[in-house]
């Protein structure tokens, strides 16, 4: 690898920090290296395709900002936890040096993630889908008022359920650990391709979390709500009406995760991010 990038948290001064000792220690290795703020999404995009890899500095907030990016342009990724948790994160910054030294000798493995599609349909507008990519889910929720809403499911055109609920959320397998987690669904194998729906609070409801193929559509309806929204990776709050709907595909290309030689597995680094939430 010749060329790398960061991408920071610019409101994180430990990010920051670590930032220029990355740029640094690129100078003092012959290897071109640029930066910027991850939420700077069309200048990570001018970027990247003469990049090599991009390494994202800050917790798993900024690690989705950034990611946006790469599903636009297919470079490797590999995320530096300078956050709290950072469930999307390989490394520590006290790793810094080692990891930027396996990326010149290309000493690491790449690892697939699914990533999802969400088609916002318009109630009588469904040609003019605005489409949005998410690493971890789309989430269509209730708004400000603490009113619930009543959510339409359907799946490849089958009626699943209608929920009275604070929301639901549909989740990548890498996302399971996020939202849909924290409402009760499952956590999958981050490499695996499924969707996973879950709801949020729902009143009696039998149905309250699903895994879904990833050749199948889910598609949810507002069916009645005060003030209800689609969230894409808790960056993107978009306004939802009656009658309007969020398509929900599996994306075909996935995102490449840098795997660092002697990273630990999927299963044990949950095992301590778990052991880091409050009880």
């Amino acid at each position: 690898m010749k060329r790398l990038g960061f991408a920071f948290n610019p409101t994180n001064d430990s990010a920051g920090a670590l930032r220029d000792r990355a740029v640094a220690w690129c100078a003092a290795h012959d290897t071109e290296a640029w930066s910027a703020p991850a939420g700077e999404l069309e200048t990570l995009i001018a970027e990247l395709p003469r990049t090599d890899a991009l390494v994202v500095l800050g917790g798993d907030g900024t690690f989705l900002r950034a990611a946006r990016a790469v599903a636009a342009v297919d470079v490797p990724i590999l995320g530096i936890n300078s956050g709290h948790i950072g469930f999307l994160s390989k490394a520590e910054p006290a790793q810094l040096d080692d990891i930027l030294t396996a990326l010149l000798a290309t000493d690491v493995a790449i690892e697939p993630r699914m990533t999802l599609e969400a088609r916002l349909l318009p109630a009588g507008q469904a040609r003019n889908a605005e489409m949005h990519v998410a690493l971890n889910e789309a989430a269509i929720v209730r708004g400000s008022q603490a009113r619930v809403v009543r959510l339409e499911v359907v799946i490849d055109g089958s009626h699943l359920a209608t929920y009275i609920c604070d929301g639901l959320v549909v989740a990548t397998p890498t996302g399971s650990t996020g939202y849909s987690f924290s409402a009760g669904g499952p956590i999958l194998d981050p490499t695996s391709r499924n969707l996973v729906v879950t709801t949020i609070a729902a009143y009696l409801s039998a149905i309250r979390s699903i895994v879904v193929s990833p050749t199948h559509t889910v598609v949810v309806r507002v069916l009645d709500a005060y003030d209800c929204q689609v969230s894409i990776d808790g960056r993107e709050d978009l306004p939802l009406k009656v009658g309007d709907a969020v398509e929900v595909v599996a994306r075909e290309r996935s995102i490449r995760f840098i795997q660092p030689r002697g990273a630990p597995p999927f299963w044990d680094l949950l095992r301590r991010k778990a052991e880091l939430l409050p009880s």
